[in-house]
């Protein structure tokens, strides 16, 4: 089933969570002001061009209010190259995350992810995993992003198969937005 465009009601009320007046909404959309009350009155149609300027403008105004800040957790949890794997196991659980930058001499040199904690559960005696460095599943760093990129910049990386996108403020990480941060957010 198609979705139904959206009522002259709920234009007026996306136009008014964007925080627009309907000048400014006109001015952004490349349409009339009087155009805009008249849609908004429900005196006239929209053509479907019409209509998907006002949306797209809605939508670049509502990314561009969304900060790294408002979704990112901060401080990050981290867990050091020379710890146990039995530790980070223990991290991840504790905060009910899945998974770890990977930390040695103060930079992030890598991750830890329970999906591959779990793979080599199946090939390895437990016990002695667990008593494992770190360093010994280590995988690629997380990509990580400036405090200042758009948050469809994080999403593109997070939508490719990585869980979680660092957040940088001069070159100091001060943040983590992982998959179901995004999605929490956007549903919010």
């Amino acid at each position: 089933m198609v979705g139904l465009p959206p009522t002259p009601i709920e234009l007026r009320t996306l136009r008014k969570k964007a925080n627009l007046t309907q000048k400014e909404l006109a001015k952004l959309a490349g349409i009339s002001q009087s155009l805009v009350a008249r849609i908004e009155s429900g005196d006239v149609d929209p053509r479907v061009s019409t209509l998907r300027k006002i949306l797209l403008v809605f939508n670049d105004v509502t990314e561009k209010k969304i900060s790294l800040k408002q979704v990112m957790h901060s401080p990050v949890i981290t867990i050091n190259w020379n710890e146990t794997i039995g530790n980070g196991v223990e991290i991840l659980w504790k905060h009910g995350i899945s998974q770890l930058p990977v930390i040695k001499n103060n930079e992030v040199v890598g991750s830890i992810r329970e999906e591959t904690i779990l793979k080599k559960f199946n090939e390895e005696n437990i016990k002695d995993l667990l008593n494992k460095s770190i360093a010994y599943i280590t995988e690629e760093p997380f990509p990580s992003v400036s405090i200042d990129a758009n948050i469809n910049d994080v999403l593109r990386l997070l939508s490719i198969g990585t869980p979680a996108v660092l957040v940088n403020n001069h070159q100091r990480m001060v943040g983590i937005i992982t998959k179901i941060d995004l999605i929490a957010r956007r549903v919010m």
